[in-house]
């Protein structure tokens, strides 16, 4: 029986067609590390552009993580699901970037004066629903800075855990393999960014 065949057969994981492709990987499988890589490069941009707010190359970041996936192959062993693994890689390397950017002094410019701003996922569905109303056009527009401010507010454990779970609909269990943390720990980060930012948005509500 072959390494891969057994480690399939003694893995919980074995329906995770991901899992296989890591697998394949792990016995130098270029073909299968670029279904990979093609399966998973958006949304790892998408969390970065999300956790970072541009400080930070999203893409670059991106890169790193598929790095570090080709540089474990051999090590690998499928103990979770695949996506689980690799967002707890995109979280270790999300948090070294946090890190080095606290010892920098960052300078803040106002968002009037940056341009145009790359819409955010969370904001996309905004204007998704609001695309229909052309007389709602500017306050759809202050209302993505609105929930880019209000998600800004959040703790970064609370950033992660509300995109993993909006977006890559991970439960709490597969939340807390990501972030190393219990599922109780993760539903009460979830519980308190739900309530933090329903209290900032709720005022504007009523405004669109």
């Amino acid at each position: 029986m072959s390494a891969i065949k057994q480690e399939l057969k003694e893995s919980p994981y074995i329906h995770d067609p991901d899992v296989r492709l890591m697998l394949r990987v792990k016995n130098e499988d270029e073909e299968a590390f670029s279904e990979l890589m093609s399966s998973y490069q958006d949304r790892l941009v998408g969390i970065f552009t999300n956790l970072l707010d541009g400080k930070q190359s999203a893409e670059d970041l991106a890169q790193e993580v598929f790095l570090r996936v080709y540089r474990a192959r051999h090590s690998y062993e499928p103990t979770a699901k695949f996506s689980t693994w690799l967002f707890r890689i995109a979280n270790n390397v999300a948090s070294n970037i946090r890190r080095k950017n606290k010892n920098r002094k960052e300078v803040k410019l106002n968002p009037k004066e940056t341009g145009s701003m790359e819409i955010r996922p969370e904001e996309q569905i905004i204007a998704d629903k609001s695309a229909l109303m052309p007389n709602r056009q500017i306050a759809n527009r202050e209302l993505q800075l609105i929930v880019r401010n209000a998600l800004d507010e959040l703790g970064e454990n609370q950033q992660m855990a509300v995109l993993l779970n909006k977006f890559e609909g991970m439960n709490y269990s597969e939340i807390a393999e990501c972030m190393d943390l219990t599922p109780s720990a993760v539903k009460s980060l979830l519980s308190r960014a739900r309530e933090k930012l329903r209290t900032i948005l709720e005022q504007y509500i009523n405004l669109v």
